[in-house]
């Protein structure tokens, strides 16, 4: 009986073997069926992350951190990050500075971004250092920058010319059509500041030649206090003066403050760009008459979508919809998108615009 017993068992164990490799298969046959499902599921493991969009690591690069305009454009860029998943982020100089941007972007390609976009505080500075970036497969997209050569695209917004000549047509305005003036920018290297002037004195020699250039692009390195120091200068070499136009954000609050301090508020006028937080108090006391500007969050935003959409191989063209206010029916020209964004800020309206 134990003999009859054991090859009962036996002869059990070797049908087990046998039939249930296969499911009622061939030996030869269970493999090819393990083996398909295997291909299958890697194929399909594949295909699941190539469906799935690539997190890029974008950085932005601002002429210089710590000041309001390019606090409220890192806002921008953070919203951005928030809402796409993307590793964007912002890091500037802590003084307005070429070398030091040429700097934190030569760091950039050592970590080995997917794309860089930069306000540059001098263009001609960053050229080589962008075609760097460019030349590792780095993504260059650029702002207030439409002369940089080694970017793929640059993205400001609005023309350049308009938004200079609308200042002159203010500032004329409230001088009445005559009288001496000055103009400031952040630096002579400062390509956007530079245009908005050429093209306010143009306009003023065409169009009001009444009117006369006493101190032309006044270099205030965008810092308010270099802006107030030096408006106290020009008042007290040309007590004639009726107006000032600014071009970097502490311009015109740096002007404003000085001709409060000297009693000429409502005698002297001032025009420029700016931001409520930082001129609001002088457009209330009416030292500063208005500013304008464009929101740098949304700037931020508009430069970090457009990386995206290049390192994913969409189609750039005239006419492109970012899906912000004010970048919604882009101009292309060359490498240059222009958008639509500006707003004009005056007492009346300052509360509408509280960052």
């Amino acid at each position: 009986m134990k003999k009859l017993l054991s090859l009962f068992i036996v002869v059990c164990l070797v049908m087990t073997l046998v039939i249930l490799p296969g499911c009622g298969k061939s030996a030869d046959e269970s493999k090819t069926t393990q083996e398909s499902k295997s291909t299958q599921e890697n194929k399909t493991s594949k295909g699941d992350k190539s469906a799935k969009t690539k997190k890029y690591k974008i950085a932005t690069v601002p002429k210089v951190s710590n000041i309001a305009w390019f606090d409220r454009m890192e806002e921008g860029v953070k919203e951005f990050a928030k809402d796409t998943g993307h590793d964007a982020f912002q890091v500037g100089p802590q003084k307005a500075d070429a070398a030091l941007q040429v700097q934190i972007i030569e760091d950039l390609i050592a970590q080995k971004v997917d794309a860089i976009t930069v306000v540059p505080f001098s263009t001609e500075a960053l050229e080589p250092v962008l075609k760097k970036a460019r030349d590792k497969g780095i993504v260059v997209i650029s702002h207030e920058a439409s002369s940089l050569q080694n970017i793929d695209y640059d993205i400001e917004a609005f023309d350049n010319a308009a938004y200079g000549a609308h200042f002159m047509e203010h500032l004329a305005k409230l001088m009445g059509e005559e009288g001496e003036y000055a103009t400031f920018v952040g630096s002579l290297t400062s390509k956007t500041h530079n245009e908005w002037v050429d093209a306010a004195i143009k306009l003023q020699k065409e169009k009001y030649p009444k009117m006369k250039l006493v101190a032309e692009k006044q270099e205030s390195y965008d810092d308010q206090k270099t802006a107030y120091e030096k408006t106290r200068e020009l008042l007290k070499a040309h007590p004639n003066l009726k107006g000032i136009q600014g071009s970097a954000m502490g311009d015109a609050p740096g002007a404003a403050l000085a001709i409060e301090e000297m009693g000429l508020t409502g005698k002297v006028h001032v025009v420029g760009t700016s931001l409520v937080s930082v001129a609001g108090k002088y457009l209330e006391s009416g030292s500063c008459d208005l500013i304008g500007f464009w929101d740098p969050a949304k700037a931020g935003y508009a430069m970090n979508q457009l990386a995206v959409m290049v390192l994913e191989g969409k189609e750039i063209k005239d006419g492109l919809n970012l899906g912000i206010p004010g970048y919604e029916n882009l101009k292309l020209k060359d490498k240059v998108f222009y958008g639509q964004a500006w707003v004009d800020v005056t007492k009346e309206n300052m509360n509408e615009y509280d960052f």
